[in-house]
């Protein structure tokens, strides 16, 4: 039996059944990165996951992590610093975010990657022949499978090594706290039982609200109707409770979107099928947006489209660079991706029409820019053609907790809770106030870097027998 979902909800502090030092809520890559760090510190850590297994919204991404200055870089001939990492992340958010947490987030991008690499052995690569938009240098770091599922194998695996517990099957929707001092929490389990466990300090790492359809109708109507592709326990929990402590909250209207989820297959289809030169047509197989701008945007782009519904087109060496997803080719197992000889033959196994397809592909310029604003450079498109059907969907939400750049939580006032901290998705992340400040890789960003300053802040606040 499920137990009833109830409100977040906010108490005085209680008799508790047992205490830890530091508690996190969520067992996604936030919470175990944070989980990670906080052990390293030599801290008491407990982390509380609601599913039946460590997962979270990292294990439906390709698990992608930007960083900026790597060794993985240098060895690829890349060169990128910190600087420029930021300098990409507030032009593509108009400069809407928090300087001091993009600073911080960048400069600390190249630091967490290697130490998950050198002390917990994952194996990082550059994604080096391909560029996400909006990214000036090659900076997407991913394991062998290009899957955030392995990501989160291999950090659920580092932390039963280190002997950190994961309790699953244990749902947080009620805090107790003294004033702005975090007592503990109510962990309901599946059952309907409940546990009270007190805690030295707090880290919400339990994402944001995508999976909560009145939340996402409230602060983002314009994709309150689309496919939600996030993990269904993002249910928004720390908006409610920031209420009711008085924590502020930031760009609760900022999220990622994609506009290439195959359908109705609902795989994600790498954007890579895009910036390697491919484009996207309506149902009439016209073009109808300059596709450059970046997979968040398309969401909207791809649903304003009749039946919101879109073909991506692309061809054989495109589909070559995309093997390395594994969604892409479990896309392909199941037959979403069209193959043909010919513009036509494509066109007819769509159920487009043949000449205006055949119009639309051979009018995209060799060099330079089109009439949408898109700027075309390499290989055009040559046989085997490829395509695949797509709608739009939301990912997750980019709003949360406004945290210092160690993601200590701040009031309404300005000031800071003394043993409160978010990361990851439950965090204000540097994407800006809406879809389109959202630059690839952002929410891994988050759920990485700032996860692992959370985790590794020390403790101030004692425990009162």
């Amino acid at each position: 039996m499920t137990a009833p979902e109830t409100e977040p909800a906010v108490l005085p502090p209680q008799e508790t059944d047992f205490d830890v030092e530091t508690l996190i809520i969520g067992a996604g890559a936030c919470g175990m990165v944070a989980a990670l760090a906080a052990r390293e510190a030599g801290q008491e850590v407990l982390v509380l996951e609601a599913d039946a297994a460590a997962s979270g919204s990292t294990a439906l991404s390709a698990g992608l992590i930007p960083a900026a200055g790597t060794r993985f870089q240098a060895d690829a001939g890349i060169g990128d610093t910190p600087e420029h990492f930021a300098e990409d992340i507030q032009a593509k958010a108009k400069g809407e975010n928090d300087q001091a947490l993009v600073d911080a987030l960048a400069q600390g991008s190249a630091p967490a990657i290697e130490w998950l690499a050198e002390q917990y052995g994952l194996p990082f690569s550059v994604v080096s022949d391909f560029d996400y938009p909006g990214h000036s240098r090659r900076r997407m770091h991913g394991l062998p499978t290009r899957s955030g599922q392995e990501l989160v194998d291999r950090l659920r695996s580092a932390c039963e090594s280190r002997e950190i517990d994961i309790i699953c099957k244990r749902r947080v929707r009620t805090l107790f706290a003294d004033g702005r001092r975090i007592t503990g929490v109510i962990a309901t389990r599946g059952d309907g039982g409940q546990e009270r466990i007190g805690c030295r300090r707090l880290i919400l790492a339990c994402n944001g609200f995508g999976g909560n359809r009145k939340l996402v109708r409230e602060h983002m109507p314009d994709i309150a109707d689309a496919l939600w592709f996030g993990h269904e326990g993002n249910r928004g929990e720390v908006l409610g409770w920031a209420s009711q402590l008085g924590a502020a909250t930031r760009h609760l209207g900022a999220y990622q979107g994609h506009g290439n989820v195959a359908h109705p297959n609902g795989i994600l289809i790498t954007w890579a099928v895009i910036t390697a030169g491919g484009v996207q047509v309506n149902i009439n197989a016209r073009r109808f947006w300059n596709e450059s701008l970046g997979y968040s945007e398309a969401a909207r782009r791809v649903l304003s489209q009749s039946g919101g519904l879109a073909w991506t087109i692309f061809d054989g060496r495109i589909a070559d660079i995309a093997r390395q997803f594994a969604d892409f080719k479990n896309a392909e197992a199941q037959g979403a991706i069209r193959q043909d000889a010919t513009i036509a033959e494509l066109a007819r196994a769509c159920g487009l029409d043949p000449d205006v397809l055949e119009a639309t592909l051979t009018s995209l310029p060799k060099e330079g820019q089109d009439k949408f604003g898109r700027h075309f450079t390499g290989p055009t498109l040559t046989p085997p053609y490829c395509a695949v059907k797509v709608t739009g969907a939301l990912f997750h939400t980019q709003g949360g907790l406004d945290v210092a750049p160690d993601g200590q939580v701040r009031g309404t006032d300005g000031t800071l809770f003394p043993n409160l901290y978010a990361a990851g998705g439950a965090a204000s992340g540097v994407s800006g106030s809406a879809d389109s400040g959202y630059l690839s890789g952002n929410g891994l960003l988050s759920a990485i870097v700032l996860g692992r300053a959370a985790g590794a802040s020390q403790v101030s606040v004692q425990f009162e027998r």
